[in-house]
């Protein structure tokens, strides 16, 4: 397994997020459109890709929200290698970047049909918080914090 710190620009990255993309759709159909505005890659600088056997297999991003808060952007995990921890890995390097790079607080949105996410994150410490710009107000979204 082979851990690559790179940016929103990386060819595993883009089709990675491809990926997910597609996952997304399965679960939410139209209405996943409505998210594409949220999700663009041009400000994304800091990612953490999982390569297993020469294939990538888990991604994870987070952009600057703020001067004190960063979000988790684009967690994602090929479905053949879920559940083997890939997923708390990304998480965890990139809090650890995160707190390296001064940020305080880590912030994340998910879709409510995305329930192994959710019950990940309070696992992993994060906290229901209320929707932040440009969530506020869409009840299929549920955000989350968590101190670095």
């Amino acid at each position: 397994m082979k851990v690559i710190h790179t940016d929103g620009h990386h060819e595993y990255f883009l089709k990675l997020v491809k990926l997910l993309d597609e996952d997304l759709y399965k679960r939410y159909g139209e209405l996943q459109k409505t998210y594409n505005a949220y999700n663009k890659l041009d400000k994304i600088n800091d990612v953490v890709i999982i390569e297993k056997d020469g294939i990538a297999v888990a991604c994870g991003a987070f952009k600057a929200y703020n001067t004190t808060k960063v979000e988790l952007k684009r967690l994602f995990v090929r479905e053949a290698y879920r559940k083997q921890g890939l997923a708390k890995l990304i998480i965890q390097e990139l809090e650890t970047l995160a707190k390296e790079k001064g940020f305080l607080y880590m912030i994340l949105e998910t879709g409510d049909k995305q329930d192994e996410a959710i019950k990940l994150y309070h696992k992993l410490g994060y906290e229901v918080t209320d929707n932040y710009p440009p969530y506020v107000g869409n009840n299929n979204s549920l955000c989350m914090i968590k101190t670095l």
